[in-house]
């Protein structure tokens, strides 16, 4: 029987900050909707019904965005590993519910280096590596790394491909 390598490798700390980031934008979206919604059911006298689920979104909403901001993303790095070999990619992640993903190098199709702007601002790049059935994601690698590890990914996966 094999044994299966842990995977040992870790992603950048910045993925922290621009978790936050990310969530504070669409937090704050969300608390500001609910905000409007509630100041509108008063405005027009909507229905009572109406006035206490937005109450109840208005106060929720807070509480998610302290997990969404504070907690959460430190977790998630925390507990993100990845590692790659000449035979396969082995992630693995997950706060409540632990995910370990085992994708062979012979199953491999393409490995994509995507950067949006928060992530260009800390020179981040995530990987995506796909497979005939399910794409797999590396968040927020350091650009050299992740630069580094799409070419190392395509030519194993090229090589075991020709044998």
């Amino acid at each position: 029987m094999y044994d299966i390598i842990q995977p040992k490798e870790r992603i950048s700390k910045d993925a922290i900050k621009v978790w936050r980031i990310t969530s504070a934008i669409v937090d704050s979206i969300g608390i500001i909707i609910a905000g409007s919604l509630l100041w509108l059911s008063y405005h027009f006298d909507w229905a009572n019904w109406l006035k206490v689920t937005f109450w109840i979104a208005t106060i929720i909403l807070p509480l998610f965005t302290i997990w969404e901001i504070i907690i959460r993303p430190k977790l998630l790095y925390k507990y993100w590993r990845y590692g790659i070999d000449e035979n396969y990619v082995r992630l693995r992640y997950g706060i409540i519910t632990r995910t370990d993903v085992v994708v062979p190098m012979t199953k491999i199709q393409y490995v994509e280096a995507n950067q949006g702007p928060l992530m260009r601002k800390y020179n981040l790049y995530s990987l995506s590596i796909g497979t005939l059935g399910s794409d797999h994601d590396i968040p927020a690698l350091p650009e050299e790394k992740a630069l580094v590890l799409r070419e190392q990914i395509s030519e194993h996966a090229k090589l075991k491909e020709v044998e």
